[in-house]
């Protein structure tokens, strides 16, 4: 099972606030590159951390690490909000979306804003940074968790980022959750239509439970 093409984030918070799981909602400083853009897919996470020198080969690790996303997957960068530098930029960009992609979220900050969004790509980020990541950031961590805008994110966690907001979903609870927001969204349909229709917000909350 997996969420209907209208499916929200507010949806997907409110299921999992449901669910009893709380705390998965993304930092609201991540952002995407332009409003409209939506990624949604299984996570396929990197850590940075901080680098003093490039070594012989800085870009190797994310080299393997491209050419490891599978289709369909949300490529999470952690980065600690880290300002040292970009981590991402156009070439990764076109890589990941050449392998199938569904987009990239960074609690860091990326560069070539306009080459990337010529690509039509979607990224998520703090900002942007026109600094290269060589000898001041590097690759510690490849498919591990890692904690991305304040949340714990797992290899196979399902994620979904879009202008309102960022929301990671747990595999232990997936099931659940899709279940519950493929339902909210039917039944706010309703209640969107019957609300235009006039009427009453209390007498529409009553019957359906949902605002």
């Amino acid at each position: 099972m997996s969420f209907v093409s209208s499916v929200a984030a507010a949806q997907v918070a409110d299921s999992l606030d449901e669910a009893g799981v709380r705390g998965q909602v993304l930092s609201p400083a991540i952002r995407p590159l332009r409003a409209g853009m939506r990624a949604l897919g299984r996570a396929r996470t990197v850590q940075f951390a901080p680098a003093e020198e490039a070594g012989p080969d800085p870009y190797d690790d994310m080299i393997d690490f491209i050419d490891s996303v599978r289709p369909g997957e949300v490529v999470v960068i952690a980065a600690g909000g880290s300002a040292r530098s970009a981590c991402w930029g156009e070439l990764f960009s076109a890589a990941a979306k050449g392998r199938g992609a569904a987009g990239v979220v960074c609690d860091g900050y990326v560069r070539d804003r306009a080459k990337v969004l010529a690509l039509d790509f979607p990224v998520f980020a703090l900002g942007t940074l026109p600094v290269d990541y060589r000898a001041r950031l590097r690759v510690v961590a490849v498919q591990q968790p890692v904690t991305c805008g304040g949340v714990r994110i797992a290899p196979g966690d399902t994620v979904l980022a879009e202008d309102d907001g960022l929301v990671a979903v747990p595999r232990a609870v997936e099931a659940e959750v899709v279940a519950l927001a493929n339902q909210r969204a039917a039944t706010e349909s309703t209640v969107l239509a019957e609300l235009l229709a006039g009427s009453g917000l209390r007498e529409v909350w009553e019957r359906h439970r949902v605002l």
